[in-house]
C-alpha cells in the first residue's frame, strides 16, 4: 500500500538539478501508457527539467506525492539538506 508523508512540496526538477552532486534514478519515474503499433505499453517517463517532482519531509525527492514509491532521489546528506534549506527553503519540521 501506498504510504503519503506528512510532508512534500513540489518543485521543478530543473531547481533540484542545481544540486552539485544530484543524481536521479531516472529508472524510478512514473510509469506512463502510450500506443506503439496499435499497442498499448507503459513504459517510464523520461525525465525533464520543467517536470515537477516531490520532496518530502525526510528530503528524499519522488515522482508522486508517496513516499515510498518513485523515489529518483535518495541520497540525502547534510549537503543536500543545506541545499533544500537554503536554496529552495525547505523546512522539514513542518
Amino acid at each position: 500500500m501506498s504510504i503519503i508523508g506528512k510532508y512534500c512540496k513540489s518543485y521543478q526538477l530543473s531547481q533540484l538539478r542545481q544540486f552539485p552532486n544530484w543524481t536521479e534514478k531516472a529508472e524510478n519515474a512514473r510509469k506512463i501508457r502510450k500506443v506503439v503499433d496499435n499497442e498499448l505499453i507503459e513504459v517510464t517517463r523520461e525525465l525533464r527539467d520543467d517536470d515537477y517532482v516531490y520532496l518530502h519531509e525526510n528530503f528524499t525527492v519522488t515522482d508522486g506525492i508517496f513516499i515510498d514509491e518513485n523515489i529518483i532521489f535518495s541520497d540525502v546528506t547534510p549537503e543536500w539538506i543545506e541545499f533544500c534549506r537554503a536554496v529552495l527553503s525547505q523546512d522539514s519540521s513542518r
